[in-house]
């Protein structure tokens, strides 16, 4: 981290917002990640589209694991003035105890029953079918 961080504000930020110079918002500090672009596991783009706007729900909302954070700390490079967002770009704070995208959760809650019930299906119509089979070949044949 930055030991004398200094505060920047929309205004400069905004200005690092493509692949050869991106620059981020999240929870109020500034980081210069133009470096992590290629390693970055979800690509680059969607970093680039996290730029000119306060990008923290869009980082919570992934929910990246304790290492991610931590990687970010090399990009440190300083604090955001939050005064200086304008009233039309997203930032908002997340809420602390209630997650995001309610609506997902119903999908997500499918996905993972899809998920257990097709292998299921799957298994039970083979299944069906191998015994089918059986039956049909232990029955005499008509002639």
């Amino acid at each position: 981290m930055a030991s004398n961080p200094k505060t920047l504000t929309f205004e400069e930020v905004s200005k690092h917002n493509h692949k050869k110079d991106c620059w981020i918002i999240v929870n109020r500090k500034v980081y210069d990640i133009t470096p992590f672009l290629d390693d970055h596991p979800g690509g680059d783009e969607v970093l680039v589209t996290s730029t000119a706007k306060d990008a923290t729900i869009d980082f919570e909302d992934v929910g990246h694991s304790d290492s991610a954070i931590e990687i970010m700390e090399k990009y440190y490079i300083g604090n955001f003035d939050t005064s200086t967002l304008p009233a039309n770009v997203n930032h908002r704070q997340p809420p602390p105890t209630q997650a995001h995208g309610g609506g997902n959760q119903s999908s997500e809650f499918v996905v993972k029953i899809l998920q257990f019930l097709l292998p299921l299906v799957i298994l039970g119509l083979a299944f069906a079918l191998r015994s089918y089979g059986k039956e049909k070949q232990a029955a005499p044949h008509e002639s």
